[in-house]
């Protein structure tokens, strides 16, 4: 035990740089293996935590005013309802001219059992106190925050002559406020619902329902469209699209966490293995001393297995105990989801098996390495000499005719003269290099949402609504500013084809003024029934570019010929679009038209001049308007990613830790090998200096290789994985960025460089040894 403990010792010493990396990279991946499962509780947990105490309901349906919605608790999947309520559409602000929200306001007399809100401030809904001069209202929680209200404010509803009082916030586990695309919940007393002067059109009923079996879903949908008709259907949506909704870019942040961390959890396992397997060759002759003295091969390959996991050990718990403290302080939602994940039953035990399984998967690494010290023989054998040398290749010849350096010709033949421990060196640099380069392709993906947006299907900056101003005005005022081009909007849901949910069914531009919008795939629409769809949509449908599909609005169907694929970041991506044209000739087919059809648009997108800024656009819209326009930035995925960016950073100084330590072992390699050249190289007539350069320059011409294949791969890796993202999220592939030519470049001269000043003090001492002591390590 002493011996071992005693060679321990000496090892760390000899090897102390490479140690401190090895830790400290380790702590690194258990950091984000963390993190990211933080970040997918975090994602989940609110929502499941609502869902389960509010007894949510399964899906809601929408439906016009007149439909006998309460019949749909009669199904025999329905196990309990949530209403139906009476609502109505309305536009709610905290005073005349701020930013608006659209609400649909359901009509309560009591608490709902099912589905139940769950009152996070204030209270809830009085009928002695509540129903005066003043009446009361219920925010749910996303659109309290969105309008920056809380109880005891006034809010100001159109079509309401009195102002109401917020008298509480709840959250529920229903689809989340979104402005422009999901209307946010509120609750009034009836006698409230009753004042307002809403028309028919903004006038339905809402029912929640509660299945026995979640997996029922799209069938019950599927038979409440058959009983109360589609025309009565105006817009459905599930417990899914409410999850996907609330977990949102955390679970992209978690995957990304997830991922790099296990990705440099590989690399770090090969870097250790690869570090071993050198010093395993650099040590033969000590490793046959130890065994001549009376070592078995199993107290050998424990030695180096105990030393590497006290390494890992070491890492691991700096790594976990720096996540407890540090995390929660981390500002945004890392330093959020680690502050809920601490309260969650399940921390403590997914802490130790994420530890234990870092630390079981580089020790798995360490002893398929350390495997090969048990088979070195008592007896040394000097036979790496012989193996080391061999005659110089044709092409070595002829570079030391053309008088190029004999450092960089005996450089490169130094560095790939072992073809198979070069190819593995190579590798296992590369594989850090290949996720900085996805690193910093999600990085340039990001600033790509920031910088052209019009690339990713958000050509428009603003967009604008006004309750107060007939179309003509808008468009008179619209097109007075220069610096912008308006193009009118209107949306409406549709039914998909069975009938199980609801689609976003867009007309933007005309046919005079197409919509400037991004196709990735097909064309833009430009006929008549044309239509460009998002990929969330033609998974939805099982279609492709080129189909024709059909769907339902207020049960007058509209056939539209999919001829392209555009980038939807909105609504998971089903969304189809066409010109206002097209959507008002699909309202106007039928011989009774719809008292509710577009004929005049919802919203006006506008496209600013390159270089505009939004925010003075804004104000000059505001000013002209006095002040009766509601404008809004268009949503744009990146304000909501913008940790990711601070996420690259800290995957990168991981990955580059744990390529240091590879770097380490391949200097190191690159010295022992020379070393034993040195008699053979003093020879022929090289300098310390010439030497010297040799030895950096085979470390660098191996970095080289492995940066130019990391990077190379990376960029087809980074590709590949963000757009297959983006397909799954519903955006479609075509999201991709890669970084620029000269970030690449920039990364492999700076590995090379590291490389090369890693490599020049070992080196040089390396080249100013004796002799007599170069020609001891023969054996």
């Amino acid at each position: 035990m002493r011996a071992a403990a005693r060679w321990t010792q000496a090892h760390l010493t000899a090897h102390r740089p490479a140690a401190v990396l090895t830790a400290l990279a380790t702590a690194g991946i258990t950091i984000s293996l963390l993190l990211a499962t933080a970040l997918f509780a975090y994602a989940a947990d609110p929502w499941q935590r609502a869902f389960t105490q509010s007894s949510g309901a399964h899906v809601w349906i929408h439906t016009q005013g007149g439909a006998p919605a309460g019949s749909l608790a009669g199904l025999d999947e329905v196990r309990a309802t949530s209403g139906p309520f009476r609502t109505v559409r309305t536009t709610a602000s905290l005073q005349p001219g701020d930013a608006r929200a659209t609400l649909e306001l359901r009509g309560a007399a009591t608490r709902p059992t099912t589905a139940a809100p769950q009152i996070v401030a204030g209270r809830w809904l009085d009928t002695d106190t509540d129903a005066g001069a003043t009446k009361g209202i219920v925010l749910e929680s996303s659109v309290a925050r969105a309008m920056w209200a809380k109880p005891g404010d006034i809010i100001v509803l159109s079509g309401f002559a009195a102002h109401l009082r917020v008298v509480g916030v709840a959250d529920t586990a229903e689809v989340p406020f979104r402005a422009g695309e999901t209307p946010g919940v509120a609750w009034v007393l009836p006698s409230t619902l009753d004042a307002s002067d809403a028309g028919r059109d903004q006038r339905g009923r809402t029912i929640g329902l509660q299945l026995g079996d979640a997996a029922d879903t799209d069938y019950v949908v599927q038979r409440a469209v058959t009983r109360l008709g589609a025309d009565q259907i105006t817009d459905v949506s599930t417990w899914r699209q409410a999850k996907a909704a609330a977990e949102g870019d955390n679970q992209l942040l978690g995957r990304l966490l997830g991922l790099f961390g296990l990705g440099a959890l590989l690399a770090a396992a090969l870097a250790v293995g690869g570090a071993i397997s050198t010093r395993i060759r650099g040590h033969l002759r000590d490793i046959s001393i130890l065994k001549a003295i009376g070592f078995t091969p199993g107290q050998v390959v424990r030695m180096f297995v105990a030393l590497h996991l006290g390494l890992a050990l070491l890492g691991v718990a700096l790594g976990a105990l720096l996540t407890q403290v540090v995390g929660t302080l981390v500002p945004g939602r890392i330093g959020e989801a680690m502050a809920l994940w601490r309260q969650l039953p399940g921390h403590t035990w997914l802490t130790l098996v994420i530890s234990g399984g870092v630390v079981a998967f580089i020790g798995a690494a360490t002893c398929l390495a350390a495997w090969r010290a048990g088979r070195v023989p008592p007896v040394p054998v000097a036979r790496a000499a012989a193996a080391a040398g061999g005659r110089a290749s044709a092409l070595t010849r002829r570079a030391l005719g053309l008088r190029v350096p004999p450092a960089l010709v005996l450089g490169w033949r130094g560095a790939f003269h072992r073809p198979l421990r070069s190819s593995a060196a190579v590798a296992r640099l590369a594989v850090p290099l290949l996720l900085i380069t996805i690193a910093l392709g999600a990085w340039t993906t990001l600033d790509r949402f920031t910088s052209h947006p019009e690339n990713v299907g958000l050509p428009a900056a603003l967009t604008v609504r006004s309750d107060t101003l007939d179309d003509r005005e808008l468009r008179q005022l619209l097109g007075s500013q220069r610096e912008m081009t308006a193009y009118p909007g209107a949306e409406v849901q549709a039914l998909v084809p069975g009938q199980t949910g609801t689609i976003t069914l867009r007309g933007l531009g005309t046919d005079a003024r197409p919509h400037p919008g991004a196709v990735v795939e097909g064309r833009a629409a430009r006929g008549p029934d044309e239509a460009v769809a998002g990929q969330g949509l033609l998974d939805l449908l099982d279609a492709r570019v080129g189909d024709w599909v059909r769907m339902t609005v207020a049960g007058r169907p509209h056939v539209l010929h999919i001829v392209g694929r555009s980038i939807e970041t909105t609504d998971g991506g089903r969304v189809v679009s066409t010109t206002l044209d097209t959507l008002r000739e699909g309202d106007s087919d039928d011989a009774a038209p719809r008292t509710d059809a577009p004929l005049r648009p919802d919203f006006y997108q506008l496209v600013l001049r390159h270089g505009a800024d939004p925010d003075s656009a804004r104000e000059a819209l505001s000013k002209a308007s006095g002040g009766r326009l509601e404008v809004r930035e268009t949503p744009n995925p990146a304000d909501q990613l913008s940790a990711v960016r601070a996420v690259s950073v800290g995957l990168i100084a991981v990955l580059t830790l744990i390529g240091l330590v590879e770097l380490a072992t391949t200097v190191g390699a690159g010295v022992r090998d020379r070393s034993r050249d040195l008699l053979a190289l003093r020879a022929v007539g090289l300098t310390p200096r010439q030497i010297t350069a040799v030895i950096v320059s085979a470390t660098a011409f191996i970095t080289l290789a492995a940066a130019l294949a990391g990077t190379t791969l990376g960029v087809l890796a980074s590709q590949w994985l963000i757009n297959l993202q983006g397909r799954a999220s519903g955006w479609g592939a075509g999201i991709a960025q890669c970084p620029a030519p000269g970030i690449l470049l920039l990364v492999i001269v700076v590995a090379v460089l590291i490389a090369a000043t890693a490599a020049v003090l070992p080196a040089a001492r390396a080249a100013r040894r004796r002799l007599a002591d170069s020609a001891t390590d023969l054996l």
